[in-house]
C-alpha cells in the first residue's frame, strides 16, 4: 500500500442526486449513447461479429408488453456481446403490414366519405406512403424509451427500395425453379378486407351458432347430414360416407336429390369421413371448405361457388343477393317448411375463425391464387435443425418445429390488396405469362397487364435476415454479419415467421442457415397467468409503467420472469419491486461513494484483505461465472435472480454493512475495503448493465469516471476463490441472523440497544466483534450486566441482558396464552385424524387441510417454547 492510500481521504463529491429519478436520466442518456455511435456496427471491424435479427414490428403498431419483453432480452444479449469485444449488430426496422396499414388508410378515407376505389390504385398507394411518413413508426420512438441498443443507421423497411429488390429477385428465382405457381385452391377469405389472409391472421374464438340436421334425398334413398353453415348446401356436389359403413353401402354410387334445388348429387365413399361422428354422412361443398375441396379432388367433383367476395349469395333465385347469415336463416326456414329439418341445436358453441384485423368471420373460398411449393424448401429447413446447423432452445420445442415443417402445406402468398409488394408477373393478350426480375423490363404493348395482387407480408419478412444486409448484392454487411447468431422470438410464430426465414435463407444463401440459434420465449400474461386481452380488460401499456417506475424497472421485471419457452406472468407489484431494486442500487452506490469506495490502483493482495473482503470477492467471481453460464443457456430469469440476490443480499445488505465498522475505524484495513468495495461495485454494475442499462451507466460513470458502461469490458471470472472466507462469513451471517430473530421474537425495536456479552474466543468470529455489535445494536456489558438470555450459535455465545428492555412477566403471560392456543389446535387436529369414521367420510382435501393444521400447530409450539426457554425468570 502507498502512503497516500493509507490516509483517510475526504468523502468525494458523488455527483449523484439523493434520489434516483428515471424520467430525468433515461431520455437524455439514451440520446447520448446514440450520438456517440455506441450501437453502430462496423462491417470493416476485425472484431468477431454478433448479429441478432429483430422481429420487425408492424408500421401501424405501438410497443406492447410482448415487444418490451422480447426487446429486453435481445438488447441484453447484444449489450453483453458488445462488452465482450464483439462487433455487435442489432438491426432495427419495420414491416409494412399489408392489411393492417391498408385498413388504417381506408378508415381515414371513410371519414372523408371516400373509398380507395374513388382514388384509384396509384393515388391510394401514394396516400398510404403519406400515412406511413406521418403516423407510422411510433414504435421506433418507443423502442428508444425502452433503451433498445439498435443500430439506427441501418434502419430498414420491408418496402424500401433495397428490400423491394430482394423480394422481386427471390420471387423470380423461385418462379424459374418452378417453386412458385398459380392455382385455384381453398383459402381463408375476409369478406370485409376483400383478400385472402394467412393462417396467422385468423383468430379462432368460441361462437354461438346453430347445428341443423337435414334430410337429403327422397323415399328410400335418404340420409341425414348435420351442418353449422346451411347456406353452403347450395354449393353441395356430393354426400360422403365411409367406404366401410354398412348403413350406406347401398347408396354409394347413386345420386340423390339435393333439397331446395333441381340438382341431384352423388353419394361417394371416402376414408376421410368418420363413421362414428354424427350420422356418419357429410355434405361435400368443394368450393367452400378445405376438407371438402380435397374430397372433391379425389372424386372429380364439380366446385360450385355460391358466394361473391363480400359473402353474398350469388345462386338460386330465392336466396340470391342475401348476406350469408341472412341466407342461413332463410334456408333453414325453407327446409323446415318442407319437413327436412330433423334436429336443431341452438346455441351450438363451436370454434370459428375471424379476421385478426377486423374481426369479420372468415369464409373458406375457392380462389385463384399464387402459391409457394414448400416441399423441398421445408425439407431443407427441417434438415438444418436435425443435423445441428441450427439449434432450437429450449430443445423440447424442436418437436413443434418438426411437426410444422414436416407437414407443411403449400403456402398461399397472394393478397388482394393494393398496399404491398406487387406480384411481378405480366399477362399478355394471347394468354402469355411473364415473370419479371428486378433488372428486367416488363413487357409493353397493348393488352399487357400486371397481376393486381400483392405478396403476403410474411413473404418479405421471411427474407429479413439477409435482405436487410443488402442481398441480393454481396455487400460488406452481408459478408460480415450473415449468418446471424440468434433469433429470439415467441414460440407462437415458430410456424409462420421462423419456418419461412429458414426456408428462404437456405434457398437464397446457397444452403447457409439464416441464424445459428433459435431461442424461443413464452408469451407475457397477467399476474394470474391469464392471457392479456382487451376483452378481459387486463392489457397493460408498458409505456405507462415506464412513466411511473422507469424503463429499468420494466426491463428487470420482464427479464426476471423469462424462463425459456414458458409464459411470463407480470403484475404491477413486481414492477414496483424492480423499481425498489433500482433505488437500492442507487442508494447503496451513493453511500459507498460518499464513504470512499474507489477503483483507483490495483486490488490489494489477498494477504492484505480481511475475511470479509476475500468473501465478497470470492462470491463476486462465482456470480460472474454463474451469470455467464446462464446467458449462454438463455436463462434470463435465473441470471436476473442471481444478480438480484448477489447485489441486494450479499453486496448491499451484508458487505456494505459489515464494512461500516472498518470505515469508521480507518487505517489501512479501511483503505483496502474501500478499494474492494469499488471493485465489487464496478463489476456488479457491469454485470447488471445489459438488463438495467440506465441506472447502471449513470452509477458506473460516476464511480469510475469512465466514458460509458455501454462500451466497458464485460467482467471476467478471475478464478479467485476463498472457500474458508466464505464459510467464515456464512457463520457470521448465521449468528447475526439468529440474534436478530431472537430480538424480533422478544418484541425489541430494530434500533433498540441491548447490553450483551460476546464469547467469541477460539472461533472464526473473534475478528468480527465490532461488526456484530454494530449490526445487532449490542452495547458493552457494563458492571451491572446480568445475562437474562443466552444464545449459543455456531460455537460462539451471545448473552443478553433484557432486564431493562422488556417486561418479562407480561411477555411470559403473552407467550403462555399463545402456547395454550397452539396446544388446543394440536389436540383438535389430532383428535380428528384419530377418528376412523371421520377419515372414512371426509374428502381427501379436507383431511389434507387438517394434517396441515397439525403440522403448523407443532411448529408454533416448538417456536413459542423456544422463546419461553430463552426468557429470564419473571
Amino acid at each position: 500500500m502507498t502512503e497516500n492510500a493509507q490516509q483517510q481521504p475526504t468523502a468525494p463529491d458523488t455527483e449523484l442526486p439523493t434520489q434516483y429519478a428515471p424520467a430525468d436520466v433515461e431520455g437524455p442518456l439514451y440520446e447520448r449513447w446514440v450520438e456517440r455511435g455506441y450501437f453502430a456496427a462496423d462491417a470493416k471491424s476485425e472484431k468477431p461479429p454478433y448479429t441478432i435479427v429483430i422481429p420487425p414490428p408492424n408500421v401501424t403498431g405501438s410497443l406492447h408488453l410482448g415487444h418490451a419483453f422480447q426487446h429486453t432480452l435481445m438488447d441484453a444479449l447484444t449489450r453483453r456481446k458488445r462488452m465482450q469485444g464483439f462487433e455487435a449488430l442489432w438491426l432495427p426496422g419495420m414491416d409494412h403490414a399489408g392489411i393492417a396499414t391498408q385498413n388504417k388508410v381506408e378508415q381515414q378515407l371513410a371519414e372523408e366519405g371516400k373509398s380507395r376505389q374513388d382514388l384509384g390504385r396509384e393515388e391510394f398507394v401514394e396516400r398510404v406512403w403519406q400515412w406511413k411518413e406521418e403516423y407510422g413508426g411510433r414504435i421506433l420512438g418507443q423502442m428508444r424509451r425502452l433503451g433498445d441498443g439498435v443500430d439506427w443507421s441501418r434502419e430498414r423497411f420491408t418496402m424500401d427500395e433495397g428490400l423491394s429488390q430482394a423480394v422481386q429477385t427471390i420471387f423470380k428465382r423461385l418462379y424459374d425453379d418452378e417453386l412458385i405457381y398459380r392455382a385455384e385452391r381453398i383459402i381463408n377469405w375476409c369478406p370485409r378486407c376483400l383478400t385472402a389472409i394467412s393462417d396467422i391472421e385468423v383468430e379462432y374464438q368460441e361462437d354461438d351458432g346453430e347445428l341443423v340436421s337435414i334430410t337429403y334425398g327422397e323415399g328410400d334413398e335418404t340420409l341425414v347430414v348435420a351442418t353449422t353453415r346451411a347456406e353452403t348446401m347450395l354449393g353441395d356436389t356430393a354426400v360422403a360416407v365411409h367406404p366401410d359403413d354398412e348403413r350406406y353401402k347401398h347408396l354409394v354410387g347413386r345420386r340423390i336429390k339435393l333439397p331446395l334445388t333441381d340438382r341431384t348429387i352423388p353419394v361417394v365413399a371416402d376414408t376421410h369421413v368418420d363413421p362414428e361422428f354424427g350420422t356418419g354422412a357429410v355434405k361435400v361443398t368443394p368450393a367452400h371448405d378445405p376438407n371438402d375441396f380435397a374430397i372433391g379432388q379425389r372424386h372429380g367433383l364439380e366446385s360450385i361457388t355460391v358466394m361473391d367476395e363480400r359473402a353474398v349469395i350469388t345462386v338460386h333465385g330465392p336466396f340470391e343477393g342475401l348476406d350469408r347469415f341472412e341466407a342461413r336463416s332463410a334456408i333453414v326456414a325453407a327446409l323446415r317448411s318442407q319437413g327436412r329439418i330433423v334436429a336443431e341445436k341452438r346455441p351450438y358453441v363451436h370454434s370459428v375463425g375471424h379476421c385478426s384485423r377486423c374481426s369479420t368471420t372468415i369464409e373458406p373460398r375457392l380462389s385463384m391464387q399464387w402459391w409457394v411449393k414448400v416441399g423441398p424448401l421445408a425439407k431443407a429447413a427441417g434438415d438444418a435443425v436435425r443435423d445441428g446447423r441450427v439449434k432450437i432452445h429450449p430443445e423440447d420445442m424442436s418437436k413443434r418445429y418438426f411437426d410444422w415443417v414436416d407437414n407443411m402445406h403449400d403456402w398461399c402468398i397472394s393478397r388482394q390488396l393494393w398496399w404491398g409488394h406487387r406480384i411481378p408477373v405480366w399477362y399478355g393478350p394471347e394468354g402469355e405469362v411473364v415473370c419479371v426480375g428486378p433488372d428486367e423490363e416488363p413487357p409493353a404493348g397493348e393488352g399487357w397487364r400486371q397481376d393486381t395482387d400483392v405478396l403476403d407480408t410474411w413473404f418479405s419478412s421471411g427474407l429479413w435476415p439477409f435482405s436487410t444486409l443488402g442481398w441480393p448484392e454481396q455487400t460488406a454487411d452481408l459478408r460480415k454479419f450473415y449468418p446471424t447468431d440468434v433469433l429470439l422470438t415467441g414460440h407462437d410464430i415458430i410456424f409462420f415467421w421462423v419456418a419461412r426465414m429458414m426456408m428462404f435463407g437456405l434457398y437464397a444463401m446457397d444452403g447457409e442457415v439464416p441464424f445459428k440459434t433459435i431461442a424461443l420465449t413464452g408469451l407475457v400474461r397477467d399476474e394470474r397467468g391469464k392471457k392479456m386481452s382487451k376483452s378481459f380488460g387486463n392489457v397493460v401499456d408498458p409505456l405507462d409503467w415506464m412513466d411511473k417506475y422507469g424503463s429499468d424497472a420494466v426491463r428487470f421485471t420482464l427479464a426476471r420472469g423469462a424462463n425459456p419457452g414458458t409464459d411470463v406472468p407480470i403484475g404491477e407489484d413486481w414492477v414496483q419491486a424492480s423499481r425498489n431494486f433500482a433505488n437500492k442500487i442507487w442508494n447503496a452506490t451513493r453511500f459507498a461513494l460518499m464513504n470512499g469506495a474507489t477503483i483507483e490502483g490495483p486490488l490489494p493482495s489477498p494477504s492484505e484483505m480481511s475475511a470479509t473482503d476475500r468473501w465478497i470477492l470470492s462470491r463476486l467471481n462465482k456470480t460472474v461465472a454463474e451469470v455467464d453460464a446462464f446467458y449462454d443457456d438463455f436463462q434470463f430469469a435465473k441470471l436476473s435472480d442471481a444478480l438480484y440476490h448477489f447485489a441486494w443480499d450479499e453486496v448491499f445488505d451484508w458487505y456494505v454493512e459489515l464494512s461500516k465498522t472498518t470505515f469508521q475505524a480507518g487505517g489501512e484495513a479501511a483503505e483496502v475495503s474501500k478499494r474492494v468495495l469499488g471493485e465489487v461495485l464496478d463489476v456488479t454494475l457491469r454485470l447488471l448493465h445489459p438488463v438495467v442499462p440506465f441506472v447502471t451507466d449513470t452509477l458506473w460513470t460516476t464511480l469510475t469516471a469512465g466514458e460509458s458502461v455501454v462500451v466497458a469490458e464485460w467482467p471476467k471470472d478471475s478464478a479467485f476463490r476463498d472457500e474458508a472466507a466464505e464459510r467464515e462469513i456464512e457463520t457470521l451471517q448465521a449468528v447475526i441472523t439468529e440474534v436478530r430473530r431472537f430480538r424480533a421474537d422478544q418484541g425489541l425495536q430494530p434500533g433498540q440497544r441491548v447490553p450483551a456479552r460476546l464469547t467469541l474466543d477460539g472461533t472464526a468470529l473473534a475478528p468480527h466483534e465490532a461488526a456484530i455489535r454494530q449490526l445487532l445494536r449490542l452495547q458493552p456489558e457494563g458492571e451491572s450486566f446480568t445475562a437474562t438470555a443466552t444464545l449459543p450459535v455456531s460455537g460462539a455465545e451471545v448473552a443478553l441482558d433484557l432486564s431493562g428492555t422488556i417486561d418479562v412477566g407480561a411477555e411470559r403471560k403473552r407467550l403462555a396464552k399463545d402456547l395454550a392456543a397452539a396446544e388446543k389446535e394440536k389436540a383438535q387436529a389430532t383428535a380428528k385424524l384419530g377418528n376412523e369414521a371421520f377419515l372414512a367420510k371426509a374428502p381427501d382435501n379436507v383431511v389434507d387441510k387438517i394434517r396441515g393444521r397439525l403440522t403448523k400447530a407443532d411448529e408454533d409450539i416448538a417456536r413459542i417454547q423456544s422463546q419461553l426457554d430463552r426468557l429470564p425468570p419473571a
